[in-house]
């Protein structure tokens, strides 16, 4: 809304400063600093709405250390997250832009499915919350909406070959293509980095490339309901799904601002998708948010985010990944996600297969998902949690060391 009316005012009144506001890094640094500060300041009044209410969380028995210590702590935290993170993004970033159209749809779509798994946990009294199979149902609306939009909308494009010339240490554009409707996304660690969905279903057929959408929304729906699941498994100690999220945002933040920006993506020789650039203002808004909710949750935690914040933080990381086309990057870039997700299908799927052989369920370890592998190991909550930060920050390093690493 501010970037409108700075604009009119610009245009209307020649307004001295008003230019700032066509600048998606002065946006930027106003999301993050103003969703930051929303989070804090408001974060705590949040809690004390909620402990009122007796909105607490009822802590099935595990036999960790501490856990009897965390029931009756507020939940629902994640509503700290989506606020702190929409009232930036609806002050200072285009509102017609259709990448932030789908970021603010996912982010209440993914909000209302976790909202609901934590009304009925808390005012229901029932732990196993939502069944699974409408989560699933809804991860599943979710991706064939964004899957959809990413195929048909006209705004969706890219701009496969641009040339950028440099002329007495001033860049400038010489050469830009024009924008075309594409399935193709970015492979790491390889030259000719680029992969074309259409592919895996034109070899049938002459035109059998106008229907790749039977292949491109199917592994959008994947992945989706998989990034989503793993931020959700990873959600189970102080501080850890916040803190690694962070990390993993303003890594997709550096692939927004480069992919959006002709001359840097042409630099990098990364595929420059127009309009993406603005997606850096929700980005940076959402980062801030988490950052800020890490007030509150880290150990011993004053709030936790719940499902309506686990979810949503899933769905806005794997959205964001399918529109910057880094989407092959989330194995690497959301490893955490993953170890906890696999750690997670390794015990089910040995516990059955070794129960259905001998008759009694063996386990690979003491307890998944894998964080509380190292708790029952005797490792205290913190240091779990900065451990996992710092694979994190691995993984992020690696991640943007592919921009150059072919």
């Amino acid at each position: 809304m501010l970037y409108y009316l700075f604009e009119f005012l610009e245009n209307n009144y020649d307004l001295p400063g008003a230019r700032l506001f066509q600048y998606i890094s002065f946006r930027a640094a106003a999301a993050i600093i103003l969703s930051l500060l929303i989070s804090t300041i408001f974060g705590k009044r949040i809690i004390l709405f909620l402990q009122r209410k007796q909105i607490g969380e009822s802590v099935r028995e595990l036999g960790l250390e501490g856990q009897k210590e965390k029931a009756g702590t507020p939940t629902m935290g994640g509503l700290i997250i989506i606020f702190s993170t929409l009232i930036p993004v609806l002050l200072l970033s285009q509102l017609d832009n259709i990448y932030i159209i789908l970021l603010i749809v996912t982010t209440i779509w993914m909000g209302a499915i976790g909202f609901l798994d934590d009304y009925i946990k808390t005012f229901k009294k029932n732990k196993e919350g939502l069944k699974g199979r409408f989560k699933v149902i809804g991860q599943v609306g979710l991706g064939l909406f964004v899957g959809a939009v990413m195929y048909f909308h006209p705004d969706v494009t890219v701009r496969p070959d641009n040339k950028v010339t440099t002329t007495n240490n001033i860049q400038v554009i010489s050469e830009t293509s024009p924008e075309e409707k594409s399935t193709t996304t970015t492979i790491p660690f390889f030259k000719n980095n680029e992969l074309d969905y259409s592919k895996a279903i034109s070899w049938v057929s002459e035109g059998a490339a106008s229907y790749a959408w039977l292949i491109f929304i199917p592994i959008v729906i994947f992945i989706v309901t998989a990034v989503s699941n793993g931020a959700n498994l990873t959600d189970g100690i102080d501080g850890l799904a916040a803190g690694s999220s962070a990390i993993i945002v303003l890594t997709l933040g550096i692939f927004a601002w480069v992919s959006g920006n002709i001359i840097f993506s042409d630099y990098l020789n990364v595929m420059n998708i127009p309009r993406s650039g603005e997606m850096t203002i929700f980005i940076t808004a959402f980062a801030g948010s988490l950052v800020g909710f890490l007030w509150y949750n880290t150990f011993p935690a004053q709030i936790f985010m719940g499902d309506t914040g686990s979810l949503t933080i899933g769905g806005i990381i794997a959205v964001i990944a399918i529109a910057t086309r880094k989407e092959l990057l989330i194995p690497i870039l959301c490893g955490i996600f993953f170890l906890e997700s696999l750690s997670v299908i390794l015990q089910v799927s040995w516990f059955k297969y070794t129960k259905k052989k001998s008759g009694i369920g063996r386990r690979v370890f003491l307890m998944s998902p894998i964080h509380h592998h190292y708790q029952k190991l005797g490792f205290h909550e913190s240091k779990i949690v900065v451990r996992f930060w710092i694979i994190g920050i691995l993984l992020a390093v690696i991640t943007i060391v592919t921009l150059k690493i072919r």
